[in-house]
């Protein structure tokens, strides 16, 4: 009975740090948790166990590492043991990897594969079935090969595994989820310290406490799960483990171990912490494929200026050759209806950095040969923006940058839990706002799947779904001052000592329209947070009819657009004034001094401040303009904003303005009083 403890444990464990989170919340009723939470808990996570590892018996070692083959079953786990017992059947037609070759399993569940140095030897989770999860709620569906270890590591890489085992086991239990499923997606979490790891708790841990997960099969993690520091994975484990849904994590530039001197080792604490850096697994009618395209160090090996052999060590998007050796090898034992899934840190194309090569991936047009014309979509992070590309769609510096046109598949860049790397004025909650870079406010994607077929939504944290988009006036007013902000931004550090040439209080009341505006040019400019090519945008003014508002990036080939007249009036406005820089007190000295982000950190000195140009919304491939008329009279006026996605999704707000011939006095009127 001892062998089931763990799995008894594992189960109180989670659903206790539930259950307390619950509680600790203000939504909560006094009886306990909310109908959505309940659900939530009663969700399946039993399973909790490992890949099945037979060492050889003393005297045979040197036997066994002259085996050069790695061998081994998959069997259903009738009693949930992780172990092969006597009668449990093999399981044929399961693939089985070393991370290159691809086997099928035969009738009675066995494989055998070539065996390198350093490999991961995994099975890909078949559609119906269930790996073992740990106490985490990670998948376990893999064994690390590194007979010798890693090198001495920061965080500790991979301890020697020795010699190969006889036989590594993969254990399944049956899962019938059916086709219709949902997964969470979330960007770049990427704490970089224990202050950061609480906004993360009070976001997504909240948000996953308080959701109903029963149709929710996978959490993926886009990469830049950390920020650098791999010591703060343990609360985080414990945080997203609240939600009760397996965990699926992509490799990032900020997961790697820093003082790894060659790529081959660069993701070993990553590898032993979660599992591999690459891999696949399915549910439903979906193939969901993992890819690291983050090459750390790249200098020496990738021939970009950037990663010369005598550059600052630094990384490069790009997958290795062995990846694409692997998802081919895959694909051709998948049937060709599938949905794939394809997962990666750094975009595969990106609208923020499309002039940019270490920001997308340098070999994307080997991606899309190989994926050819299978149903696909693809996701990243990287960029902390929420991206819509759909197929046909690209700009200016993709064929210089990843020798690649048009987008072959849909992609979708998902976004920052963190935003704008946990930046910005704190909210209601005590957790910055962190515009980020494109305008979206901090948040994830939901993806809902029926067959092959899918749906994807951005949710903001902490607002209603029905929040889909914002809107601001963009006006001659505006654009002097957002021309004078990004060019004291351009030429002073961030946070210093030089006096801002102008704050949100210079910008004043953005809804006070004067007929200077008007005449000079003033547009609403609306921000659709999840807004692409198809979607549709309108506005009508006090009742009148709807006009159609243009999207200020085509996507047909064009430079990216950027300053003043192409920037979001709200997002700058919001990331313009950072009052916490200036918040100093007796008790706290230097770590409660100011602002933090960044402070002290290791390139701190190639980007000295938070907020940089690179960071404020001068552009967007999610802004829709709709010009006002000059004549409209002085008084009160009704916007009303609608935006249609491409599924048929409608979404509204209203905006109160007022036009006055000229801007009233706005302070105090003293001199009433004299």
């Amino acid at each position: 009975m001892k062998r089931f403890a763990g799995k008894r444990i594992a189960r109180k464990r989670i659903a206790r740090k539930r259950i307390a989170y619950l509680v600790g919340l203000s939504t909560v009723l006094a009886l306990g948790l909310s109908a959505g939470a309940q659900d939530a808990a009663a969700k399946d996570i039993d399973y909790i166990g490992s890949v099945e590892v037979i060492r050889a018996e003393a005297g045979t070692e040197g036997q066994a590492a002259e085996t050069p083959m790695a061998r081994g079953r998959v069997f259903l786990d009738a009693n949930r043991n992780s172990r092969l017992d006597a009668g449990e059947a093999g399981l044929p037609d399961v693939l089985v990897s070393n991370g290159r070759e691809v086997v099928a399993t035969a009738a009675d569940g066995g494989y055998s594969l070539p065996v390198r140095e350093d490999m991961n030897l995994f099975v890909v989770k078949p559609a119906g079935y269930a790996t073992p999860l740990n106490e985490d709620l990670v998948p376990q569906f893999s064994y690390l090969h590194k007979p010798s270890g890693s090198p001495e590591l920061r965080f500790g890489g991979i301890a020697p595994t020795g010699p190969l085992p006889q036989a590594v086991n993969f254990p399944l239990i049956e899962d019938p989820v059916g086709e219709s499923f949902q997964c969470l997606v979330f960007g770049d979490t990427q704490p970089y310290s224990n202050a950061e790891v609480s906004y993360v708790r009070e976001t997504l841990g909240r948000m996953l406490a308080l959701r109903d997960n029963a149709e929710t099969e996978c959490l993926i993690f886009a990469g830049d799960v950390m920020g650098d520091d791999l010591s703060l994975f343990p609360r985080f484990k414990d945080i997203v483990a609240v939600g009760g849904v397996p965990q699926y994590f992509v490799p990032g530039n900020h997961d790697f171990d820093f003082d790894a001197t060659a790529d081959a080792h660069s993701f070993d604490s990553f590898r032993r912490i979660w599992g591999p850096e690459y891999y696949a697994f399915e549910i439903g009618q979906v193939l969901f494929v993992v890819l690291d395209n983050v090459r750390y160090p790249c200098n020496g090996v990738d021939p970009h200026d950037f990663c010369d052999a005598s550059a600052d060590t630094t990384y490069n998007g790009v997958i290795d050759a062995r990846q694409l050796e692997w998802l081919q090898n895959t694909l051709a034992l998948v049937p060709e209806d599938r949905l794939i899934v394809v997962s990666a840190h750094i975009p595969f194309v990106s609208f923020t950095d499309a002039d940019e090569q270490k920001h997308q991936t340098d070999n994307l047009q080997a991606l899309y040969d190989i994926i050819g014309d299978r149903p696909a979509l693809g996701l990243s992070g990287h960029t902390h923006t929420t991206e819509q590309i759909l197929p046909g769609e690209f700009y200016e510096g993709w064929e210089a940058h990843t020798g690649t046109g048009p987008a072959q598949f849909h992609q979708i860049v998902t976004g920052a839990v963190s935003g704008s790397w946990w930046a910005g004025d704190l909210d209601d909650r005590g957790v910055p706002r962190a515009t980020q870079r494109l305008g979206s406010p901090r948040g994830y994607y939901l993806l809902e799947f029926e067959g092959a077929d899918y749906r994807d939504s951005f949710r903001a944290f902490a607002r209603p779904e029905s929040e889909q988009f914002h809107a601001a006036f963009n006006t001659p007013r505006f654009r002097d001052w957002a021309a004078r902000l990004i060019a004291f931004t351009e030429d002073n550090e961030v946070p210093g000592d030089a006096l801002p040439a102008v704050t949100l209080n210079d910008l004043g009341d953005r809804n006070l329209l004067t007929r200077a505006d008007l005449t000079g040019g003033t547009w609403v400019a609306v921000n659709v947070w999840n807004g692409s090519r198809d979607s549709e945008v309108s506005v009508s003014l006090n009742g009148g009819a709807a006009r159609a508002a243009t999207r200020t990036q085509a996507g047909a080939g064009e430079a990216i657009l950027e300053g003043p007249e192409f920037a979001d009036p709200h997002a700058l406005a919001q990331q313009s004034t950072q009052g916490r820089q200036s918040v100093r007190s007796l008790a706290g000295g230097e770590e409660t001094a100011g602002y933090r982000t960044w402070r002290d950190y290791r390139w701190t000195a190639q980007r000295p401040g938070p907020f940089q140009t690179w960071m404020l919304t001068q552009k967007s491939s999610h802004l829709w303009r709709a010009d006002l008329p000059s004549d409209l009279p002085a008084g009160l006026h009704r916007l009303e904003i609608e935006t249609t996605d491409r599924y048929g999704r409608r979404f509204t707000d209203t905006l109160l303005f007022e036009v006055v011939e000229e801007l009233p006095q706005m302070t105090w009127q003293g001199e009433l009083f004299d």
